[in-house]
């Protein structure tokens, strides 16, 4: 019987767990397996940041075509509104979590890939605010699911001594996506407008042939294949709601919430401040555009390191204790870089991407779950407390992404507004220590 999660977290007293080398290869499966995870990954990670990135010249456009005048206050606003529908459509992306555990992952995956691709790509042609609202929603759906196909895919077919490095290995891809986004924006979008931006975002559809070619499901689900195709498609979640995982589900979604706050409500703004700064300094269109290209690359560079340490820290000071150290940094340097350093005036700009360094490396907080989360749940019900604890909570995100976009209307500057996001952190520091520890515990079957 698996330990509740109230004595999974008294184990927080082990020392580092003994690596036993074992000298197995990957197979082919586990090989192309991770790279259709990563890729896809990848792909969500460009698409997802497209709209950040064309945030202000997409909203100049399309306000006084709806009607509504392009001020900076608006442009704050219905950005915000704009991102908070995005989190929505993600927060639907739960959905896909029985469907991956009834079906399979790798079928799952593909389907959450076509899906955000093409309301991507119908982005492009948007006459007026509130279609690219509702195409941003549909989006959404899509690139939620990926995340938690992938994630659960790795966990489930790499062996057992390699998945805490695949899982910091697999969410380097989101990252690597935004840094393919900020070059695109920089060769793209700075040149051909911020329509090209939504047509590059399209390509993801392409990488379904490669996916669908020699990928097979991962052993443990075929497992238990017949048992759970024979679950009504709901039942995982009655599951991850029973007596025996409910407290880890409602905390993991908690933990999931404060990320959500920091990242959509707060470092997602980091394309508009260096676009402010760099006009308040001079430097308009296509320069200004650039150096938030630059910004956005230097984070994305920073929260890949991050992801690559993870595997170090998860091992060396358990999940938690890594999940600590992420969060940690985010509630200091979200507060100090919108809080302080944003407004420095002239000379804000060069200390602005000095704290963008340590603003990514705290990103990696969502590596964390990567490993984490499929630790804690059985094969059965995996795919699904995946999707339900990284979706669930961007509805709350949702509404707290809105009320920043309300505030930085109300109070003129996005820097204050954004700066508040860092009490999520905190929030999230003082609950981490109820969370399931599962380090050196292997994958439940």
């Amino acid at each position: 019987m698996p330990r509740s999660a109230t004595n999974e977290a008294g184990d927080s007293a082990q020392g580092p767990v003994p690596v036993v080398p074992v000298s197995s290869s990957l197979t082919r499966n586990q090989i192309r397996g991770f790279w259709a995870s990563w890729g896809g990954w990848t792909l969500d990670g460009m698409d997802s940041f497209v709209y950040a990135l064309v945030l202000v010249p997409s909203l100049r456009e399309l306000l006084p075509r709806s009607g509504i005048p392009a001020t900076k206050a608006n442009i704050g606003h219905y950005g915000g509104l704009l991102f908070a529908l995005f989190l929505i459509g993600w927060g639907l992306a739960f959905l896909w979590g029985p469907i991956g555990d009834k079906f399979g992952r790798v079928r799952t995956l593909m389907l959450t890939i076509v899906w955000y691709s093409v309301f991507t790509f119908l982005s492009a042609f948007v006459t007026g605010v509130w279609q690219l609202a509702i195409l941003r929603l549909l989006a959404g759906i899509g690139i939620g699911g990926e995340w938690a196909m992938g994630g659960t895919f790795v966990a489930e077919e790499w062996p057992e001594h390699r998945r805490t490095m695949g899982a910091g290995l697999m969410h380097t891809g989101y990252y690597v996506g935004i840094f393919l986004a900020a070059l695109a924006n920089y060769g793209i979008g700075s040149h051909y407008g911020w329509r090209a931006m939504f047509i590059v975002g399209g390509v993801p559809a392409l990488f379904l042939a490669w996916i669908r070619y020699g990928v097979s499901e991962p052993v443990a689900w075929k497992k238990k294949e017949n048992v759970i195709r024979s679950w009504a498609v709901w039942k995982p979640f009655a599951v991850l709601f029973s007596a025996q995982w409910r407290t880890r589900t409602i905390l993991n979604s908690i933990f999931m919430l404060a990320s959500i706050c920091g990242l959509w409500a707060g470092t997602v703004y980091v394309p508009t401040a260096i676009t402010l700064l760099a006009e308040a300094g001079g430097r308009a269109g296509p320069a200004a555009a650039q150096l938030a290209s630059w910004g956005v690359m230097l984070v994305s560079f920073a929260t890949i390191l991050g992801c690559l340490v993870m595997p170090w820290l998860a091992d060396r000071l358990g999940r938690r204790g890594a999940q600590a150290v992420f969060f940690a940094l985010m509630a200091i340097f979200i507060a100090l870089t919108f809080g302080e350093v944003f407004y420095l005036g002239p000379s804000a700009l060069p200390w602005f991407f000095v704290c963008l360094f340590f603003l990514g490396l705290g990103g990696a907080n969502f590596a964390v779950y990567t490993l984490w989360l499929p630790e804690q749940y059985p094969t059965e019900c995996r795919a699904s407390a995946f999707a339900f604890s990284t979706s669930f909570a961007r509805f709350g995100g949702a509404g707290i992404t809105f009320l920043v976009g309300s505030a930085v209307r109300n109070y003129g500057s996005i820097g204050k507004p954004v700066a508040l996001t860092a009490i999520a952190f905190a929030i999230g520091l003082l609950l981490i220590p109820f969370g399931a520890e599962t380090r050196g515990k292997p994958l439940p079957g």
